[in-house]
């Protein structure tokens, strides 16, 4: 059994980076030219339980290394405040929220009620598959993926019942989710629902931290955090960066450079993500159970093996793939062809790679 979190690769030509023991530290190097910005690259590893990797094109390491500061304390902070599972001290966050549910309304960050207004137009657009309001649902599959983590013996892993998610699935409707954006809190209306905001958080925290390093004067970069990918800019030679979609029938459990990969993306002021049933999972009786849970049936969603978005914004990339991956193959489709700026790819249960009218303008191959 293992549990897996997809890291996106960059096939342009990646630099090297040298891994730092210790969480949350960071490398950095730069490769030389003949002239203009140097090309950078450095490594997180504390912020959303993942990896950050980020290349940019700076004047000077000076330049690179405050981009860098200021890039690493924003990711820190949005950790905090969307984390579901820890308090902080003197931070309000998504698990404050869960904690007062039928309690109080919460006052909480305009980085919070960002999101979550966010979660809430996508939920309509994704016809409710994309829903935060499940955390009641998805919290009982996490318990379950806890606990086989906990045991090496895979015959002890065990699933949760239909009678408690049928029970749980009495508190997701997310009209009892009450933003006020005057006052800005959040309230949960009913005291048995919780927000889970896995589909959501991370992809809108590199959306937010990617046009804030833009406004500090960052013009070249490719940040990934996890499987959010995210383009600043082209290289200083116009050259697009660019984006590769692992392939989910041969994973690895790394991604790297030698990967294999079903699409490469041309990538500027775009983001790219993915979501697959080979990144969170865990085995019982040989089967697995990934994490990406179906609001219809409340198991884990047999359409695809991945789905990758291509969309200029990162919150809106990370919550269509969750969307499509719960939706029939047909609606997805039409779903993304009426949407501007967003193509998808699909990797099927049968080995079949599906892709959006759009998809191929943006081919590096």
């Amino acid at each position: 059994m293992r549990v897996r979190r997809f890291l996106s690769v960059f096939l342009a030509a990646m630099l090297c980076v040298s891994l730092l023991a210790g969480c949350g530290a960071a490398s950095s190097s730069a490769s030389s030219t003949a002239d203009g910005p140097q090309r950078y690259s450095t490594v997180f590893y504390d912020a959303f339980d993942t990896v950050t990797q980020v290349i940019a094109y700076c004047d000077s390491e000076e330049e690179f290394t405050r981009q860098m500061d200021a890039l690493h304390a924003d990711l820190l902070e949005y950790h905090e405040l969307y984390d579901i599972y820890n308090d902080y001290d003197g931070i309000v966050n998504v698990k404050t929220i869960n904690d007062k549910a039928g309690v109080a309304p919460v006052t909480v960050d305009d980085k919070i009620l960002g999101m979550l207004e966010l979660a809430q137009k996508m939920y309509d657009t994704t016809d409710g598959k994309l829903n935060i309001a499940m955390g009641s649902v998805l919290n009982i599959w996490h318990n379950y993926r806890e606990a086989a983590l906990a045991d090496e013996d895979d015959s002890n892993n065990q699933l949760p019942t239909q009678e408690e998610l049928d029970a749980a699935a009495q508190h997701c409707d997310i009209a009892n989710l009450i933003i006020d954006d005057e006052a800005k809190t959040v309230y949960l209306a009913d005291p048995d629902m919780s927000l889970d905001v896995g589909s959501v958080g991370k992809g809108y925290a590199v959306e937010m931290v990617a046009q804030a390093a833009e406004a500090r004067g960052l013009t070249s970069a490719l940040i990934s955090v996890g499987g959010n990918l995210r383009a600043i800019g082209t290289k200083p030679n116009g050259v697009d960066w660019v984006g590769g979609v692992e392939n989910p029938w041969d994973a690895s459990d790394v991604y790297t450079s030698s990967s294999s990969s079903v699409a490469a993306v041309k990538m500027s002021d775009l983001s790219l993500v993915t979501s697959g049933d080979y990144q969170r999972y865990y085995v019982v009786d040989g089967v697995r159970y990934h994490h990406l849970i179906d609001p219809a049936t409340l198991w884990p969603a047999a359409y695809f093996d991945g789905v990758s978005v291509l969309a200029p914004d990162s919150g809106v990339a990370d919550c269509l793939t969750t969307g499509l991956f719960c939706m029939p193959l047909e609606k997805g489709q039409a779903l993304v062809e009426s949407l501007d700026g967003v193509e998808a790819l699909w990797c099927t249960t049968d080995g079949q790679v599906v892709t959006s009218s759009g998809w191929n303008a943006h081919s590096n191959s």
